[in-house]
């Protein structure tokens, strides 16, 4: 698995990052998600960058244009709800690409254990596309571990995979490097070294679904 940090480089995508754990501007939902969606642009427009090119031409009102756009067949996921605001970034940007759904959480047992349910999945076929899989906190990777399995069970194998979680601990970066083949590429905006006995990132932001939609019962 390749590990790419783009909030190592100074840019407004640190800007939006910080707004997003402010405790204060995160009470505003509206400017959470547009934040999110926001993050979701910034790292599709890189992600575009490691995709197949070739040059078409295209006809204007005065001639022919020859312009160089990508050809790799986009599936876009994400694993509801938390996801749903940098799902939609991310398809801003890849207009025409497909999409898929998971429904994904945590099943607690006795004390701190819990284990990942994963209940509902619907994708297109992934066969000789490249999956662009995101989820806005990776805490222990577990989740991203099984949406991957349900979606490959579900729709085959994709070319490539690009994980886009703009949150991530180091121990859910080091379980992913240990389990993920060579055809993953996780792109991330911030490393967080903590999780707490409950397995939630510390500084982190909160639950990124009640801060986006609202506290669930």
């Amino acid at each position: 698995m390749k590990l790419i940090n783009l909030g190592e480089n100074n840019s407004v995508l640190n800007t939006f990052i910080a707004q997003m754990r402010d405790r204060q501007i995160q009470k505003d939902r509206l400017r959470f998600r547009t934040n999110l969606e926001r993050v979701g642009h910034i790292f599709a427009y890189e992600i575009s960058k490691t995709l197949a090119y070739s040059v078409k031409d295209v006809s204007t009102p005065l001639g022919v244009a020859p312009v160089s756009t990508y050809d790799t067949p986009l599936v876009v996921s994400t694993i509801l709800r938390a996801g749903l605001p940098l799902h939609q970034g991310i398809l801003d940007v890849f207009d025409s690409a497909e999409t898929a759904f998971l429904a994904a959480f945590r099943k607690y047992g006795k004390g701190d254990y819990f284990k990942i349910r994963a209940d509902y999945c619907t994708t297109p076929s992934l066969e000789g596309k490249t999956l662009i899989l995101a989820d806005t906190m990776l805490a222990t990777g577990s989740s991203i571990e099984i949406a991957i399995q349900k979606l490959v069970e579900e729709g085959g194998y994709p070319s490539h995979i690009h994980l886009v979680c703009p949150i991530a601990s180091h121990y859910a970066i080091d379980h992913l490097g240990q389990t993920l083949d060579d055809n993953t590429t996780l792109w991330v905006a911030a490393i967080d070294e903590e999780l707490t006995s409950h397995s939630y990132i510390v500084p982190g932001l909160g639950d990124a679904g009640d801060l986006a939609f609202g506290e669930k019962l």
